[in-house]
């Protein structure tokens, strides 16, 4: 990967994101209990969406570049409609892309390229729990630890410094959050 660039627009956004079954989607009803704006994750939308049109998940994974593609256009077309000077909780972020490319041996630079839109203000990354399977995932224990690692490289790579979250309850790892997020983490 290439030295980080300039991003076009600053944002108050927040990133949420870890390897696949690592609480990020409990934290995010968390916070949205609490009143925060949260926007969720637009890959388990999709598939869930493409699931209930009928289609195999075998069918819908046997394509991997159309899918990691398809992702990646719904997240820089969700981007383009949210307020940047607004805090806005996003559960997984453009620079995601490039780490699901990998895994599937895609050309990451089509992802890589893409992430320079909207700088977000906050990084947080999960420390993973043990894996469920729900019927939209695919990936196995050793795809999830992948993923973990190559979440934290690929986010690093465009100019993040992810903050860790460790593995607490949801309510702790929500105020984590808010407290890291107020100064006081």
């Amino acid at each position: 990967m290439s030295t980080p660039k300039k991003f076009d627009t600053e944002t108050q956004w927040v990133v949420i994101t870890g390897a696949p079954s690592s609480g990020k989607t409990s934290v995010l009803m968390e916070l949205a209990e609490r009143g925060c704006h949260v926007e969720h994750e637009i890959a388990r939308n999709y598939i869930t969406d493409l699931l209930k049109e009928g289609k195999k998940l075998e069918d819908i994974r046997a394509d991997e570049g159309k899918l990691q593609r398809d992702i990646l256009e719904l997240k820089l077309h969700r981007e383009t409609i949210l307020h940047p000077d607004e805090r806005i909780f996003i559960d997984r972020g453009v620079p995601d892309s490039i780490s699901y490319y990998r895994i599937a041996d895609l050309d990451s630079a089509e992802a890589e390229a893409k992430c320079y839109h909207f700088k977000y203000g906050t990084v947080f990354l999960f420390d993973r729990l043990p894996l469920v399977k729900d019927g939209v995932r695919a990936e196995s224990e050793e795809v999830a630890d992948l993923l973990d690692k190559t979440l934290e490289e690929d986010y690093k790579a465009v100019g993040y410094q992810p903050v860790r979250v460790p593995v607490l309850t949801i309510e702790e790892r929500a105020d984590f959050i808010l407290q890291h997020l107020a100064g006081d983490g």
